[in-house]
């Protein structure tokens, strides 16, 4: 248990149940009246976001999640292996809670897995990743950085956005977040 003067970002609290990561609080203490921390809450599991108003000093439950650094092994049909760089033991990942982070994972690419109670909520890739294109249009001379976009698929099977002169089998740097294109690698 913990109070509410205690909350920061990035803290994961069990409310009914569910798990909330603190995306943002501010402590308000009106001129008339009690102080009460004001925070937006994003649900760990469904990405659900929401504002919820504390009164100063409520206790509110935490939850212990882990954060490891893990190697992705393979995919298993639906789901994920990685691999835990301290102690080796295996852990297998539902695809639904890796996400739109597979079109970003390589074979033992590292990421930062968050588990509570030996449940994995979600994973962490690093903002940018280097991908070779292992397909795109060929360019045509005269191609320049300014002159537009075409789809390139990448060797995780993901299509990206990339200018018109990158060609087939370049190495590009990828960001993670979003999946632009960010430079060549």
């Amino acid at each position: 248990m913990a109070s509410t003067n205690d909350l920061k970002n990035g803290l994961v609290l069990n409310l009914d149940g569910e798990l909330w990561a603190v995306v943002e609080f501010q402590h308000v203490k009106p001129g008339k009246g009690g102080a009460f921390v004001r925070t937006t809450l994003k649900n760990v599991l469904s990405g659900k976001v929401v504002d919820k108003t504390f009164n100063a000093g409520t206790k509110v439950e935490t939850a212990t999640v882990d954060k490891r650094t893990m190697q992705y092994l393979y995919a298993d049909g639906e789901d994920y292996v990685f691999m835990d760089l301290e102690t080796f033991d295996q852990i297998t990942v539902p695809g639904g809670t890796v996400g739109e982070a597979a079109n970003y994972l390589l074979p033992e690419a590292e990421a930062t897995v968050a588990t509570h109670e030996g449940v994995p909520l979600y994973i962490e890739l690093p903002t940018s990743v280097v991908l070779q294109v292992t397909y795109t249009e060929p360019g045509l001379q005269g191609d320049r950085s300014t002159g537009g976009n075409k789809p390139a698929t990448v060797e995780t099977g993901a299509t990206v956005q990339v200018p018109l002169f990158i060609t087939t089998d370049e190495k590009i740097k990828v960001d993670t977040r979003d999946g632009r294109y960010l430079g060549r690698a």
